[in-house]
């Protein structure tokens, strides 16, 4: 499978070469990878779950094209392989879990099972990751909370990159959130977004694709939109002060809150990649039982999907869909036919290389 693309401003066209690989096998070969770097069974198979669902899902910026930068830092000990983790109960619906600078997936996922523990019994649960590694795509926690009925919302930050509106210069990070929430007769709503018109993994699919960006999504290290992913020195808040609001509010709520590094004093995702990176992130989670009869919430929720699915499409859009719903849909499609992945990602995958130590020291934008 091939896709033509032209890289924009120069003329190029260039290949982005595809294959396609069943989850199970794509699973297995990042398990294996890995473990080959040093991650003990167990966190190498949370991890490896997580990011086959993240390509699953079509966020392949959070899928494989993350496997060489997490095994460089796991071999290069940025990262305790053996975490002491632990709980600890501030409140009757409040905690943070402790995660020792453990791999983030595995710690962010052991923090869930305690916050949805917490308000399946208080009724609602606001839960701090404190001091982790980078976790992946937030949609990933957020879906199974919905599973059991619960509704979720899960922030994080990240390492500066990201020009505050009206500035030149780069102060917070993507700071993702997400939301999720249980239906009656499909698969939970689960709505995930970064704070910027387009995430950082974004450019690094685009870059492992050679594809171009729009002229929208980031400026060159003089500030001027830029179409090549290569050249982003930083990334812009999406829908202007709105996003860059929003961005502040998710650093504060999973960084300030926690005790930890904020803002431009977040930790690089490369630079320091033999040190822990100390990353926060929040939970909210909510069971909707105690605030209404569940049966009656989830066929509200029915009734909202199927209203925004007859509501008349715009021109050049064939249907409208429930925010998240194209996510669910290349899921479904993904899981049964096969996941497109990068053939340069999936020959790596496959070698006997662990990483190609090409993260440590470098800048944001790496």
């Amino acid at each position: 499978m091939t896709r033509s693309i032209k890289m924009e401003g120069t003329g190029i066209e260039v290949e982005a070469k595809l294959v396609t690989v069943m989850p199970d096998e794509l699973h297995r070969l990042i398990k294996k990878k890995l473990e080959g770097a040093g991650l003990y069974p167990e966190q190498a198979q949370e991890v490896a779950s997580h990011l086959v669902f993240a390509d699953s899902s079509g966020i392949h910026s959070h899928g494989a094209v993350r496997v060489d930068y997490y095994a460089e830092r796991i071999a290069k000990g940025g990262l305790t392989l053996a975490p002491d983790v632990s709980f600890e109960r501030t409140g009757e619906s409040t905690g943070i879990f402790h995660g020792d600078n453990g791999i983030g997936q595995y710690v962010a996922n052991l923090g869930l099972k305690e916050a949805i523990a917490m308000a399946k019994e208080a009724g609602v649960a606001v839960v701090g990751i404190s001091r982790m590694s980078h976790s992946g795509a937030l949609s990933y926690y957020v879906k199974q909370a919905a599973e059991q009925d619960l509704i979720a919302i899960a922030m994080c930050q990240s390492d500066p990159m990201v020009v505050p509106f009206g500035g030149s210069e780069i102060y917070y990070g993507t700071n993702p959130i997400a939301f999720s929430a249980p239906r009656k007769n499909g698969p939970p709503i689960v709505f995930d977004m970064a704070t910027t018109v387009q995430a950082w993994g974004k450019i690094l699919d685009a870059r492992a694709k050679n594809k171009a960006i729009p002229d929208t999504w980031a400026v060159d290290k003089e500030g001027n939109p830029t179409t090549n992913p290569h050249d982003v020195h930083g990334l812009l808040p999406i829908s202007g002060p709105k996003g860059y609001g929003l961005m502040m509010m998710i650093d504060i709520l999973s960084g300030v809150l926690l005790g930890l590094p904020f803002g431009k004093h977040v930790s690089s995702m490369y630079d320091q990649i033999s040190e822990g990176r100390n990353l926060g992130q929040l939970y909210i989670i909510i069971d909707p039982k105690k605030f209404t009869d569940i049966d009656s919430f989830k066929d509200k929720i029915e009734t909202t999907v199927a209203e925004l699915h007859e509501v008349k499409p715009a021109t050049g859009f064939s249907q409208v869909y429930y925010p998240g719903e194209i996510n669910q849909l290349n899921y479904e499609k993904h899981q049964q036919k096969g996941i497109p992945v990068e053939e340069s990602i999936y020959a790596y995958l496959k070698s006997d290389l662990i990483h190609f130590d090409q993260y440590g020291g470098k800048g944001a934008f790496a």
